[in-house]
């Protein structure tokens, strides 16, 4: 019997077993979730993080290059 799932996007019910899209629909449906997550529409709950000083390693990696002219 083959599992049956909803589609995270759109709610169609769809087969997931031998669909390149699962958990989606379609790639379209794939491609909204993927929008949403690029636009920062979905937001993983946690602590903020301060933005402090630069480290050492980030001071350091424009060091022995030459910027182009």
């Amino acid at each position: 019997m083959a599992t049956i799932v909803r589609c995270p996007t759109c709610h169609t019910p769809v087969v997931f077993e031998g669909n390149p899209f699962r958990p989606f629909c379609s790639e379209r449906c794939k491609m909204i979730d993927l929008g949403a997550w690029a636009g920062e529409k979905y937001r993983i709950p946690g602590e903020p993080i301060e933005q402090d000083a630069p480290n050492d390693a980030d001071e350091r990696e424009g060091e022995g290059r030459k910027r182009p002219n």
